[in-house]
């Protein structure tokens, strides 16, 4: 089967949504998914849009996308390249789909002079976590990663 990877656009946004939403059912969150097609638009393809997106294409039909943006890095003192979400539909995973997006992300991380591309992976996700250790991929076990959102978020924004 023809893989290819083409970059998002606007008309995208509907596809995009669809995909994150389903990503979300398969990490157990659908009720965290709060993004509408306007947010997509406007996040991902406005004149101020800090993030990216690919869509991953087999034989034309799209099965599959790549969300990312840049990252610093004081210790390397160059950009890095994070991938936020990586999606292929289920029935597509195994056939190298999601190996073509990754490869492909890495060849615009060298491109763009990035030291690292970096990503999250939920503990509990042995098939994800097998496939990237399998590209050399390594765990960062001794970074804990910390959010702030919604109220805490606002909270600390606000304080004297």
């Amino acid at each position: 089967m023809s893989v290819t990877i083409r970059p998002a656009t606007a008309e995208d946004a509907a596809l995009i949504l669809q995909f994150i939403t389903d990503l979300a059912i398969y990490e157990k969150a659908e009720h965290e998914v709060k993004a509408s097609v306007t947010d997509i638009e406007q996040s991902l393809f406005s004149d101020t849009a800090t993030a990216h997106s690919l869509i991953c294409e087999q034989d034309g039909q799209a099965v599959g996308f790549a969300v990312y943006f840049y990252n610093y890095s004081t210790w390397l003192g160059c950009n890095g390249l994070y991938l936020e979400d990586l999606y292929i539909t289920p029935d597509k995973r195994g056939g190298g789909a999601g190996k073509a997006l990754l490869k492909h992300l890495a060849a615009i991380a060298v491109e763009q002079g990035c030291g690292r591309f970096e990503w999250c992976v939920l503990d509990w996700n042995q098939p994800a976590i097998d496939f990237y250790k399998s590209l050399g991929a390594e765990p960062q076990e001794e970074w804990i990663k910390y959010r702030l959102e919604g109220e805490a978020l606002k909270k600390l924004a606000l304080q004297n």
